[in-house]
């Protein structure tokens, strides 16, 4: 029997699991890291305690397992893709603080860029739309604002990364600065056409290249891991955690695609090998391609899609554990008239509004935390139906049924109202950890553990399936009140 150990980087916590060669899940740990908010808008997190959680993890995982490292024929990684880490290249120490995903300090910047006229050749060569969201302008930030670093770039010092990145240099010793295509798609400095750093677009947001990793397949060896508990073990396999989920779900055909509510929401349809350019504000992405060749996808990405659940707990202190959220929700039959917009940190696809605000609003003298809850699963699902719709306006065929995962999609009620909203059918598989599974199997595919996609779909077992329940017309007017609502909260915070 063959193993291999995935490392499941998140957003607020790591996470790692043991698979055996038929995707079993063997055993499994997780630890939770600090959320840094130095300023409104701004999110960080410390590189250091990224690492230490994940090594942590990964330690617990195979003594949970009781394999012996020689069992583990290799090591996936899938990580939260956007966030940006500078370090020293000699002392291997962070410069600065990683700079989120979620953060939104460089949001005038882009407007500038955007004013500039940038944002059709950024969209050209990189399938996105100039935003915070991604990587390049928060790598400027640093420099900027780090004494000296942009003369320790300038000659070589510093290195960029992902978290990718930053866990393969740190599990190599330092040996290998790598990214992969799926990760390099997102930073907003990679031509994805091309399968290369831009130069025009390094100029553009003044990142040198020497900052920048040598970019790699998905599925392939990496190198092998000299860190203390996982020495002499083969780094095989990483990707985007959503380019991942998106393999973990076996969507490798034209037409086919996955949601998972995660911290965030993240909408992926495979389009194929060929490039195209979304018309309707989603973007255009590399998914995990094999046999050496570039893979796309269309993207729909939503900021706050879980984390909804995790402000209710600790700010609005209405649960104390995330899973209470659906037995709250269910004290009440409907949402009493309570619409969330939960633009905490703006709003992405379809709107990529930075200055949106968040917004609760039919709140009445009656008002109860139930319908509170069930507001906020409720525009989890609102988020993505939107994303649905601006995709089914693309191009090619429909999405036809959507299939998810993430921590969210253990929840029978929001599955059902999101296959109400959608009027399609919603499918969860009986493995719902997609994004560790993809990073295994990118992984197990490079080390011989799998010997091809096609053995890779006997493994999945049945799936839940979630069918439109809803009057369609009724569907509808939900849809228009939550699009009102929307459109209250956009650009509330503009300056």
């Amino acid at each position: 029997m063959a193993f291999i150990l995935s490392l499941d980087q998140g957003t607020t916590s790591s996470r790692a699991i043991v698979f055996d060669q038929h995707g079993g899940v063997v055993a499994s740990a997780q630890r939770e890291f600090p959320q840094i908010y130095p300023q409104a808008g701004w999110v960080e997190h410390d590189p250091m305690a990224i690492l230490g959680s994940q090594l942590e993890a990964a330690a617990e995982a195979i003594e949970r397992a009781g394999v012996a490292a020689r069992e583990l024929a290799g090591i996936g990684i899938a990580n939260q893709r956007e966030t940006a880490i500078v370090w020293d290249r000699e002392t291997g120490q962070p410069i600065y603080n990683a700079i989120v995903w979620q953060d939104r300090r460089t949001a005038e910047v882009c407007d500038r860029l955007r004013a500039e006229g940038a944002e059709a050749a950024v969209r050209e060569k990189t399938g996105l739309v100039i935003d915070s969201y991604f990587s390049g302008t928060k790598i400027s930030w640093i420099l900027d604002h780090v004494t000296g670093a942009r003369q320790r770039a300038a000659g070589g010092k510093l290195a960029f990364g992902t978290v990718d990145s930053w866990l393969i240099w740190n599990l190599t010793g330092g040996q290998r600065h790598v990214t992969d295509f799926t990760n390099a798609s997102r930073t907003m400095l990679f031509n994805i056409r091309t399968g290369q750093w831009d130069p025009d677009l390094l100029r553009l947001l003044r990142v040198p290249e020497s900052l920048m990793p040598d970019v790699v397949a998905s599925s392939g060896r990496l190198g092998t891991s000299s860190t203390s508990g996982l020495r002499a073990m083969a780094l095989a396999g990483m990707a985007g955690d959503q380019q991942a989920a998106l393999f973990g779900q076996l969507c490798l055909t034209p037409g086919e695609a996955k949601n998972t509510y995660g911290t965030g929401c993240f909408l992926l349809k495979h389009i194929g090998e060929k490039f195209v350019l979304s018309e309707h504000r989603l973007v255009t992405t590399l998914a995990c391609g094999l046999d050496g060749k570039l893979a796309y996808a269309l993207e729909g990405s939503v900021f706050i899609g879980g984390a909804v659940v995790q402000w209710l707990r600790d700010n609005l202190k209405l649960i104390h554990h995330s899973a209470e959220i659906g037995a709250l929700a269910r004290t009440v039959p409907e949402n009493g008239g309570v619409v969330l917009v939960p633009a905490f940190v703006g709003l992405g696809a379809p709107h990529w509004d930075s200055y949106a605000g968040g917004l609760m609003i039919g709140l009445r003298r009656d008002t109860l935390p139930g319908h509170i809850a069930r507001a906020a699963e409720e525009c989890i699902a609102f988020q993505v139906a939107d994303v649905v719709e601006a995709m089914d306006q693309e191009a090619g065929a429909p999405v036809a049924e959507l299939r998810v995962d993430g921590g969210a999609a253990v929840d029978d009620l929001l599955l059902q109202f999101q296959a109400d909203l959608l009027g399609i059918p919603v499918v969860r598989p009986a493995n719902t950890e997609t994004t560790a599974l993809g990073a295994a199997y990118l992984a197990g595919l490079a080390v011989g553990v799998w010997d091809g996609t096609k053995n890779l779909r006997t493994q999945q077992g049945a799936a839940a399936r979630f069918t439109p329940r809803l009057d369609r017309d009724a569907a509808a007017a939900l849809r228009r009140r939550w699009q009102e609502a929307v459109a209250r909260s956009r650009g509330w915070d503009q300056p």
